[in-house]
């Protein structure tokens, strides 16, 4: 009998790896896979394929939301994770007979780095509606990859352009939400329902500690419903204590209710009239489910990616400042609105797209 073809999956954060992680769980057996995530623990792969290479832990987290990130990397040893990350993928490239990456142009121009080729790429980080690949980028992806998944025709077609194996099957992201026994719906008990996903970085407990604050100031008679789907390592102690709540079982009590559950997002979200969202992935996810948006700004956030990732949106996810008056206004004129939910529910809907890209990545990596 023939071996089973080995595969290597690289993902650089925590919604990569999530994606990452479902493309493996259905991989039919001739397949095996390990995972490689270049930054954080890869929880995400846990009880679900090995997981190699040396971990990098970046002070950015990956993120580059916010501007100076990348100085910032750079001056608290970012470089020196590299070294140790490129000289696994050489090691890498005679053991698997395959790799795939998920998540920005950086893993592809490491598997270049380290002499791979013939890679699948998801590329789930560019729009189609912002900056397109630079000449140096097409041309590394070019040599790279054998076949690229875009999340818009348009940038397909600028890769196509150039002589790469380009398409736009759907959104990967559709495939991988986390959804869990959890009855969300009993839990209701208001005329409006909002779901918090405060992200999975080192930002998550200070950002859920302005959402809520932006709950508080909405009267009782109108506040919502929340829930709150956690992800990444943030605890619930941790959101305790930067918001002033206090843990109650699954729930964080004192001046706000909030239902709280792990690995349950779709339950949540769809059974929610809006999202406030700090997340990457879990905001596309949240839009392409048909419930709408909304993600405050700081003032050292780099305000060209949330314009360009707008575009993409069509409007469905507004933007507020990180003041919690702001946010708290925003909030409560669409929650006073339901025809405008709706609208920006179906428009979100139909700019993500829905979910069955797995399959067409899955038939293209299973060819040898």
């Amino acid at each position: 009998m023939a071996r089973p073809r080995r595969l290597l999956f690289i993902s650089n954060g925590y919604g990569e790896d999530s994606v990452g992680a479902e493309i493996i769980k259905r991989l039919p057996p001739d397949l095996v896979a390990e995972a490689y995530p270049t930054l954080g623990p890869g929880k995400a792969y846990d009880g679900v394929c090995p997981v190699v290479g040396p971990r990098a832990h970046l002070a950015s987290e990956g993120s580059r939301v916010a501007r100076g990130t990348v100085t910032k990397d750079i001056a608290t040893g970012g470089l020196g994770t590299l070294l140790p990350g490129i000289a696994f993928m050489r090691q890498a490239r005679s053991a698997y007979d395959h790799v795939v990456v998920i998540g920005d142009f950086i893993g592809v121009a490491g598997c270049w780095l380290a002499g791979i080729s013939g890679i699948t790429y998801l590329d789930v980080y560019k729009t189609g509606y912002g900056r397109p690949y630079a000449g140096i980028e097409a041309a590394i992806i070019r040599r790279t990859c054998r076949r690229v998944f875009n999340r818009s025709r348009q940038l397909a077609d600028t890769l196509v352009a150039r002589g790469v194996d380009a398409v736009a099957a759907g959104n990967v992201m559709m495939d991988t939400i986390t959804a869990g026994d959890y009855a969300a719906g009993v839990r209701r008990s208001r005329l409006r329902a909002v779901t918090l996903l405060p992200g999975s970085r080192d930002q998550t407990a200070a950002n859920f500690a302005i959402q809520a604050a932006a709950l508080r100031l909405i009267t009782d008679d109108e506040r919502p419903d929340i829930f709150l789907a956690l992800a990444g390592a943030v605890t619930l102690e941790q959101l305790a204590s930067a918001s002033g709540l206090r843990v109650d079982g699954d729930r964080l009590t004192g001046d706000l209710l909030v239902h709280t559950a792990r690995g349950a997002m779709r339950n949540m979200v769809e059974a929610s009239d809006l999202v406030l969202s700090q997340a990457g992935t879990a905001t596309i996810q949240a839009l392409g489910l048909g419930v709408p948006a909304i993600t405050f700004t700081r003032r050292t956030d780099r305000m060209k990616r949330f314009l360009e990732e707008n575009r993409l949106f069509g409007g469905a996810r507004l933007l507020s400042s990180d003041e919690p008056a702001e946010l708290a206004g925003v909030v409560r004129t669409l929650l006073r609105d339901p025809k405008e939910l709706q609208r920006l529910g179906e428009i979100g809907r139909a700019r993500i797209g829905g979910p069955g890209v797995i399959d067409a990545i899955i038939a293209a990596i299973s060819v040898p």
